[in-house]
């Protein structure tokens, strides 16, 4: 039996978990959960207080990857009946990453489906980059465009951009079940590069793949070596024509121990619940806002989330409030224009890695 008094305060005071301690806060039982999420609570609101912080995606580019991520509706060979389209204009990219910012977004993820950016896609991104920054001076600007190569990073940084998110995804050991076209190391590196040039490094997980308890625990332990400031935690969606449109293994207990096993193990970091929050933990979300203190609002690259309105009363409800560049009021999470977010349903806006890139 583990205490979770003990593994708060050891996180608390920024002690590495073992990998034993972690395997212990996946094992625990379901009749245990609150005292999970209470222990984990304890952690969260240390670092981060009451506050929560919304995340809203651009999808720049949808469809046609080359890449053969199992999870992925992008994939190739993918017969998901998803959106299919090549880049938006600068001007599209900046209407919809609006909408996202009246509805109190403080960071905008623009993503992009693909092994990785050319040099002239990196222009291009970094061209709404510049636009979005110069729109919306205190909003975070985050890019998501997969496999950096040499200079890439630095060009993104140059314009702007804050932050670079590449997950993981999973174990090292059985990466190569999930994907053939890249591996873990090339995933590693590309933080990495992000990293030397300056942005944020952001990358996370995906739960729900038939992993085991022992992957997870090396994915964050993967994760807790890279240090990166924000750690998207995603649970599987399983698309109807890809390789794991069968896989639902989830239910929201587990969900719950995992994001409080990357809590105790990543105690400083900005956990965010990403892609399959409402099909996975469903009426727990509330729950969850104890352990993580970031979400995604609205939709996802290729599935919808739920209202953003919605998300704004979730998060009330539970007692938490939102953060932001708009205000210095704690309180303030009636930003001008959020019922733009009841369904944005636009090219481009939003529907991720977030949701199973």
């Amino acid at each position: 039996m583990i205490s979770l008094e003990a593994l708060a305060e050891k996180a608390i005071r920024l002690e590495p978990l073992a990998r034993d301690e972690a395997c212990a806060v996946l094992g625990t039982p379901d009749d245990d959960i609150l005292d999970v999420v209470a222990a984990a609570f304890r952690v969260r609101r240390h670092f981060f207080g009451r506050r929560v912080k919304l995340n809203y995606l651009v999808n720049l580019k949808s469809g046609l990857c080359p890449e053969d991520c199992t999870y992925c509706s992008q994939r190739l060979g993918s017969k998901a009946d998803v959106l299919k389209y090549t880049w938006l204009s600068t001007e599209e990219a900046v209407s919809s990453a609006a909408a996202g910012i009246a509805g109190g977004a403080r960071r905008v993820c623009l993503v992009a489906s693909g092994r990785g950016p050319t040099d002239r896609d990196v222009d291009r991104v970094a061209r709404s980059i510049s636009a979005i920054k110069a729109d919306h001076p205190g909003v975070e600007v985050c890019a998501c465009l997969g496999l950096l190569s040499d200079g890439q990073a630095d060009r993104l940084c140059h314009a702007g951009a804050d932050a670079y998110n590449h997950n993981l995804n999973t174990s090292e050991a059985t990466y190569a079940d999930i994907c053939s076209t890249h591996t873990f190391d090339d995933r590693v590196e590309t933080v990495g590069m992000a990293k030397k040039a300056g942005l944020s490094p952001c990358s996370g997980l995906i739960a729900g793949m038939g992993e085991s308890d022992e992957d997870l625990v090396d994915v964050a332990f993967a994760l807790r070596e890279l240090a990166p400031d924000s750690i998207p935690v995603n649970f599987l969606i399983p698309f109807e024509g890809t390789p794991l449109g069968e896989e639902w293994n989830l239910t929201p207990q587990r969900c719950l121990r995992i994001l409080a096993m990357v809590r105790f193990v990543c105690p400083a970091a900005e956990i965010r619940i990403g892609g399959g929050r409402e099909i996975h933990l469903r009426s727990m979300q509330s729950l969850a806002l104890h352990v993580a203190n970031s979400i995604f609002l609205g939709d996802y690259l290729t599935s919808e989330g739920q209202p953003g309105q919605d998300d704004l009363q979730l998060i009330r409800d539970a007692g938490f409030t939102v953060e932001g560049p708009a205000s210095d009021d704690p309180d303030d999470t009636h930003h001008e224009g959020h019922h733009d977010l009841v369904r944005l349903r636009r090219r481009g806006a939003g529907t991720g890695e977030a949701a199973n890139t």
